[in-house]
């Protein structure tokens, strides 16, 4: 009953933690631009995630280490900087734009312009770290985050073609502005394969103390919470394209127009349903990529670690989400578009993910590590075919940039 009451609280967590500022304005400025065409890369990215976290908590609950840990055992320092110093990078823009998404959402709630909310955001997720505990910051936070289900609610009402929903889970060719449409679906992607997210779940499985008797219980919330998460951002994407494109917007570059996904259903209350989902998501993000920023780095250097322990016990891993936090709201402050900041660290995202997913998949095939618990056939082809998706899109990420995103 215990581990069936696990799965059932990881599930919802995760559904409550997926969607954030990276998932939202990629979904909606996909559906914006090509209405129904781009649900497949969200579905690739979503199998992409289950596999990578089921995988994390699986070598976490095994050996005992986060992922993290276990690349700078297995290849050393040296090697171990590389991956570190990129994650390191893309975390602190990815959690700049949290910062900016929940100042954004407060911006909305109050009148009062975005930057001035950054380091009031920035000191509450300090003060939450500070004084909460592991549990309250994965499954308290989280749960608040379940107000995204609102986009579900939003793009049923629509009344969707449903068989249109679905032929867009087939790859196809864009009909118009082919850069901007590959640019985006880098950017989708960027969102949903996040290094952070596997990286956080792997550090998450060692504070709670799993072993090998949890690994039924890590493939259900893997499968399951990213499948439903998946689903939301499909939801926001569905609810973009019928809601912009009837009102003339087809390309979205400002985020007062993201609150029109829930107006245009709701009304008044669908403001308020979108200022909630925005604030809860983002702000459950920021304590998710702070700590993991944290753990990176006590990790890799091999200091005591761990949200549950007292700051006392663990300075340099309280010094390190505090030094996180306190860079990271400088760009918001200093008035930097959250939006645009968004896009761009979501194709970073995507450059910076081979770099971790390759010594992963090396780690999940090591019998000192994993033993009989290692990777399958079709784990390991399904990461393999990630690591190719990586590499492509570390290639053309960029260009696009300059091409499609500006």
């Amino acid at each position: 009953m215990k581990k069936i009451f696990e799965i059932c609280l990881g599930v919802i967590t995760s559904v409550g933690g997926f969607l954030e500022m990276g998932s939202l304005s990629t979904a909606a400025q996909g559906g914006a631009a090509f209405r129904l065409q781009l649900v497949w890369p969200i579905v690739v990215g979503t199998l992409c995630i289950i596999f990578l976290t089921e995988m994390a908590g699986r070598f976490a609950a095994v050996s005992q280490h986060a992922i993290a840990a276990g690349i700078r055992d297995r290849f050393g320092i040296k090697f171990f900087l590389l991956p570190f110093v990129a994650v390191l990078i893309v975390n602190t823009l990815v959690l700049s734009a949290e910062i900016g998404g929940v100042s954004v959402a407060l911006e909305m709630a109050t009148g009062l312009k975005h930057p001035w909310w950054a380091l009031p955001v920035a000191l509450l997720a300090w003060f939450t770290l500070w004084r909460g505990t592991f549990g309250l910051i994965e499954k308290g936070v989280s749960l608040l985050g379940l107000v995204t289900l609102s986009f579900v609610a939003a793009a049923v009402t629509l009344k969707p073609d449903w068989h249109q929903v679905a032929a867009g889970v087939l790859p196809s060719m864009p009909h118009h502005d082919p850069a901007n449409y590959w640019f985006i679906v880098v950017s989708i992607l960027g969102a949903s394969i996040t290094p952070s997210l596997f990286l956080f779940y792997s550090s998450g499985a060692v504070e709670d103390h799993w072993d090998s008797g949890y690994l039924g219980a890590n493939r259900a919330i893997a499968t399951l919470g990213m499948a439903f998460g998946g689903c939301i951002s499909v939801a926001v994407l569905v609810a973009a394209a019928y809601v912009f494109p009837a009102h003339g917007i087809t390309r979205v570059d400002d985020y007062h127009q993201l609150p029109l996904l829930l107006v245009a259903v709701f009304g008044f209350w669908g403001f308020v349903l979108f200022v909630a989902s925005l604030a809860f998501a983002c702000f459950g993000a920021i304590l998710q990529i702070a700590l993991e920023q944290a753990y990176l780095v006590a990790q890799g250097f091999g200091w005591n670690w761990g949200e549950n322990r007292k700051p006392r016990d663990d300075p340099g891993f309280c010094l390190v989400y505090t030094c996180a936090l306190a860079i990271s709201a400088i760009p918001i402050a200093a008035g930097v578009d959250p939006l645009k900041l968004t896009v761009f660290s979501m194709a970073l995202t995507a450059v910076s993910l081979p770099l971790t997913v390759v010594p992963f998949l090396v780690l999940m095939n090591d019998e000192r590590y994993v033993g009989r618990h290692g990777n399958g056939v079709i784990s390991n082809t399904v990461v393999v075919a990630i690591i190719v998706l990586a590499f492509v899109l570390a290639i053309v990420a960029l260009p696009l940039q300059v091409l499609g995103g500006a």
